[in-house]
């Protein structure tokens, strides 16, 4: 008679990390592939069940390795928020937004941009403080922000209950950016959006 197989995650049929290919610098490589948050060298030495001072060393390996000379890649490993998560090198910024606002699907629009950047840089923000920056009514870019994952309700409301809108997680990841402090002023980029010098403002 067959035995059951084994569950997944059973501890009897996971391997030791050295035993595979890579050991452990490959494996935390596997993790920060899918990882969507910075996460810490203790979480990491849980998983593969390593000294946390081992995990940290191999961290700080990969972050030199990637930043290795010749052979530097287009992403980097970074520290930060107690965790370590891989980015895309801030050089390459400008490719990146491309490849964001060209995205795989329909291109954003003008004044979709225009009402992101405002959002980006007076986050939190009310539609109608939108719509004053900008001169014109925003609420089907609005929607079309929300639909597409870059915008969402803020969990604060603003004065007299208005909603407000904040950037997302997707945006930051979709730019390459840790938080909007990373954000470049972009007031010289925007001609014809009203009240320009609103994005000249120090980010948190």
């Amino acid at each position: 008679m067959s035995q059951p197989a084994t569950p997944l995650g059973d501890a009897a049929s996971v391997p030791a990390i050295d035993e595979l290919p890579g050991g452990l610098s490959a494996g935390i490589e596997s993790i920060l592939m899918v990882i969507d948050e910075p996460i810490s060298a203790t979480a990491l030495a849980q998983v593969f069940e390593v000294g946390e001072e081992r995990v940290t060393a191999a961290l700080i390996g990969l972050r030199a390795q990637y930043d290795g000379g010749d052979t530097q890649r287009g992403f980097e490993l970074r520290e930060l928020a107690g965790g370590w998560r891989i980015f895309s090198r801030s050089e390459f910024a400008p490719f990146v937004s491309r490849f964001v606002i060209d995205g795989q699907t329909a291109r954003l629009t003008q004044a979709a941009l225009e009402t992101l950047a405002v959002i980006a840089y007076r986050q939190p923000v009310s539609r109608g403080r939108i719509a004053a920056i900008r001169g014109v009514n925003v609420d089907s870019v609005v929607r079309t922000l929300l639909t597409r994952g870059l915008i969402h309700e803020a969990p604060d409301e603003g004065e007299s209950g208005a909603t407000l809108y904040q950037t997302t997680s997707y945006f930051l990841e979709r730019l390459g950016l840790g938080s909007v402090s990373e954000l470049p002023l972009l007031s010289p980029h925007l001609p014809g959006v009203g009240d320009i010098d609103e994005f000249d403002v120090d980010l948190p």
